[in-house]
């Protein structure tokens, strides 16, 4: 395993490939930057290209061994095999790219990547990403659940932005009840994402009494997830009392589901989303109801496991730099996507980081 030591955010892109291509494990320093707020949540709507997608190919991607030190204990035991590290990651259309290039990347860090178990998210209407992904990942330990948009759609608000109301993008509420009661503990990771760590150094992030961990950024303005009608009505505004809430990105997170469904949160976080949908006391998707129920009872986990911010700002075409300190994860959260910019042939420099990690198959 390869340690850097020094690695600024004035690299050059070159470099950087070098230095973070998946054959090497490489843990570079960089510090966690806050993104938008909105840009967490931010799903552009198909546009007539990402419809072409349809018709697209991946290269299959290499076959991965455990090494000899993985304790991993074979049998029949299926999804419920105790040795297994479990993620979930969502499957649709416009970000299918982003999504396999993130299992990629885990598989390409991992000492064990045959100890991993992938649990994919798809929308019932895209039935045909369940051949794309077993193709691409013929020995892939995996399952599709599909999901149900008709389960969640009647707590959905109208949003800041269109994107922010596609169901998929609330699937993460109902792992607990997708997954099998025998899985109690799951890493949740956006599509936008690449791991350049091994994944097990998340996996066994101790969360002590709650339920999710998750890299906490507490010099955020937290009052500006929330409107007036929160803030000055005294049935919320004291929620969160006797409580230390920050602000915490939902695209990377450590799950115990045993105790999600002891304590039932998805009717907690459902019944936040009747009353945003009733009384309007935020503006965003998802986030706000996370923020509701766990901000202050969040396990801190360390701020390398999520660079987020790297799609860059609301404004077409800005980049963003990664600050001093140590990077685990990648996280191109914000209104720009690597996949879409080097397409486009106008990359940020941070997005040569990602592209090694890309098994897109292009047509010539």
């Amino acid at each position: 395993m390869l340690w850097l030591t020094e690695f600024s955010g004035f690299f050059s892109a070159a470099l950087a490939v070098i230095l973070l291509s998946p054959s090497l494990q490489s843990f570079s320093p960089a510090a966690a930057i806050r993104s938008s707020h909105l840009d967490a949540y931010f799903r552009p709507s198909p546009s007539p290209s990402d419809h072409s997608l349809r018709n697209f190919s991946y290269r299959e991607s290499p076959i991965l061994r455990n090494a000899a030190e993985c304790r991993f204990s074979g049998g029949d035991s299926g999804v419920c095999n105790p040795s297994y590290v479990h993620v979930a990651i969502t499957l649709d259309f416009v970000y299918l790219r982003g999504s396999i290039a993130a299992v990629n990347s885990v598989l390409q860090h991992s000492a064990c990547p045959e100890s991993i178990f992938f649990h994919f998210l798809v929308s019932e209407s895209e039935t045909s990403l369940e051949s794309v992904i077993r193709s691409t990942f013929p020995k892939l330990n995996l399952k599709i659940y599909y999901f149900a948009p008709e389960r969640v759609q009647s707590f959905i608000s109208s949003s800041v932005r269109q994107a922010l109301e596609q169901p998929l993008n609330y699937a993460r509420n109902y792992l607990a009840e997708l997954l099998e009661p025998c899985v109690d503990r799951v890493i949740y990771l956006d599509s936008d994402i690449v791991v350049i760590d091994d994944i097990l150094n998340l996996w066994k992030t101790g969360l002590g009494p709650s339920t999710i961990g998750a890299p906490e950024y507490c010099h955020a303005n937290f009052t500006s997830y929330f409107n007036g009608a929160f803030w000055f009505d005294e049935r919320y505004n004291e929620t969160f009392k006797g409580r230390k809430p920050c602000y915490f990105n939902t695209g990377v997170m450590v799950m115990d589901l045993e105790k999600w469904r002891r304590f039932g949160y998805t009717e907690t976080i459902e019944k936040w989303m009747e009353i945003q949908k009733a009384e309007r006391i935020y503006e965003l998707g998802s986030l706000p109801a996370y923020l509701l129920v766990f901000a202050g009872h969040v396990a801190p986990i360390s701020h390398r496991w999520n660079q987020h911010g790297l799609g860059g700002d609301k404004v077409k075409g800005s980049c963003r730099d990664m600050h001093e300190g140590p990077v685990s994860l990648l996280h191109w959260s914000g209104s720009g996507k690597p996949w879409s910019r080097i397409d486009a042939k106008h990359p940020c420099p941070l997005d040569s980081l990602w592209e090694p990690y890309d098994l897109y198959k292009r047509s010539h």
